[in-house]
């Protein structure tokens, strides 16, 4: 079964055993929990449109591994077009639900971990490769989701791992065994962890020779004894909870999550394995997933930002001032920063090449160049989206004060905007921009955006490193006619 359905994912889902508590409370069963259902949706909806016809090309392609049709999230990319298609699927899936849909840190991890452990075998004769691509193949056959654990809590910013005073702080291995190794430690800020089968775990930065146990990657099924998911807190998240919730949700249907994950003591098989203690792989496995992700975001944040773009038009037409020039200046505005990350996308995309192991990865320079611009302009389009919206947008009344007969009357009557859109409708789009700018969503949109695949000073030294200022030097020499001494 190298296709699942959504209805089948689902049910997979809901076979897991796993650990997750949240707001104080052990959670039985997150599959139908009001508050972490929504961010399922949204991963059913990476195997929905993989079933339909029209998102066949986007949606699945052909293994390298096996041959066989597999969904696009279990790919490795086999040229520039495949990245291009990447960037494609993911500006689709922010339109279709404009939220994170939670497979793209795997299918990252995915690529980095081929090219690394292709390359720590060629020198160490291990056997990391070879335990990759079974893993791979067991992923793709069954079309699994797979959480990629890259950021470690990190205690002390200005220590390494080995010299923090809790030596858990940056995730690491704590006995090796004949037949496996024992982790201990935890992954922060883990997106869709709870509506993962796998989980896969890589080393946060470059490591030095006495980090050694911290220089580990494998992975384990999420519902491993010894895994436990804290849900993260987000704002206005409570309101999925509330009885006959709906117009205050925003988006009602779709959502992200986010946990700190405890591994206390989980055994980790020796063929599933892929790093342990070659520290020197450390920076480069985590330098080409930094890429990886980096391009993802000139995808998925501008799918996002067309569901913004597409509301804040809507609230300018209810507000009856779609036609100030002021207001065409702005959608015009947000319009073009959008483009522009999706250009930066596509290009990273489209100048990628080939690594030794034969997958292809994208343009480390170009991809940071588009993280760096997501870390500015959400933050642009959002301001733009609540100014178009107005104040209401975060003063607007509740939904059970527009049903109660008491109050009803008032709401309708002193909120309306223009005549021919009734209030309920206003009322929708502007909890959407709030939920997109400030309330859930913004997680996996504006916040995300500065802080996810590294924080905006960690591609400014990407792009120093790849900028290759000497080289430009000599561009200007020649220009300039210029004879060194």
């Amino acid at each position: 079964m190298a296709l699942m359905t959504g209805e089948q994912y689902e049910e997979s889902i809901r076979k897991l055993k796993l650990n997750i508590y949240m707001l104080g409370e052990k959670i039985d069963n997150p599959v139908d929990d009001p508050i972490l259902r929504p961010s399922l949706n949204s991963v059913k909806m990476t195997y929905d449109l993989a079933q339909q016809a029209e998102y066949e090309d986007l949606m699945t392609t052909t293994s390298n591994l096996t041959g066989e049709k597999i969904n696009r999230f279990t790919n490795l990319h086999q040229s520039s077009e495949d990245l291009v298609k990447k960037v494609k699927m993911q500006r689709l899936l922010g339109q279709k639900t404009a939220a994170c849909f939670q497979r793209c840190v795997g299918m990252d991890a995915f690529n980095s971990v081929y090219s690394t452990t292709y390359e720590v075998d060629k020198q160490y004769k291990t056997n990391y490769f070879k335990n990759f691509k079974k893993f791979l193949t067991y992923v793709q056959d069954n079309d699994l989701t797979v959480d990629g654990a890259m950021t470690d809590p990190k205690g002390d910013r200005g220590l390494s791992p080995s010299k923090q005073a809790d030596p858990d702080l940056y995730l690491r291995v704590v006995e090796i065994r004949p037949d496996g190794i024992i982790v201990r430690g935890a992954k922060a800020h883990q997106t869709g962890m709870c509506n993962s089968h796998e989980v896969l775990v890589l080393p946060t930065i470059a490591m030095r020779p006495e980090d050694k146990e911290y220089a580990v990657a494998f992975s384990v099924p999420t519902d491993t004894e010894g895994i436990t998911m804290i849900i993260g807190r987000q704002s206005c998240d409570t309101r999925k909870s509330e009885k006959d919730a709906d117009i205050d949700v925003g988006n009602k249907v779709f959502g992200g999550v986010e946990a700190l994950v405890v591994f206390d003591d989980v055994f980790v098989p020796n063929e599933r394995i892929f790093l342990n203690g070659e520290t020197e792989y450390a920076g480069m496995l985590v330098e080409r997933f930094a890429g990886y992700h980096r391009q993802s975001y000139g995808g998925c944040k501008v799918g996002v930002g067309d569901v913004l773009i597409g509301a804040a038009a809507l609230a300018a037409d209810y507000n009856g001032a779609a036609r100030a020039s002021h207001i065409k200046d702005k959608l015009i505005e947000m319009t073009h920063l959008n483009e522009t990350l999706y250009a930066c996308g596509i290009a990273c995309s489209a100048e990628g090449h080939q690594t030794k192991a034969g997958n292809y990865e994208i343009n480390l320079l170009l991809a940071n160049v588009c993280k760096q611009n997501i870390t500015r302009f959400p933050y642009e389009i959002v301001r733009l989206a609540e100014d178009i919206a107005g104040g209401v947008m975060v003063t607007l009344p509740s939904e059970k004060d527009y049903n109660n007969p008491a109050t009803r009357e008032y709401v309708d009557k002193y909120l309306v905007g223009v005549a021919s859109v009734s209030t309920e409708n206003r009322m929708r789009i502007l909890r959407l921009i709030e939920n997109l700018s400030l309330g859930t969503a913004a997680v996996g949109y504006r916040t995300e955006s500065m802080h996810g695949a590294g924080s905006p000073q960690a591609q400014r030294i990407m792009i120093a490193r790849q900028g290759n200022i000497p080289a430009k030097k000599k561009l200007a020499k020649a220009i300039a006619r210029i004879k060194e001494e």
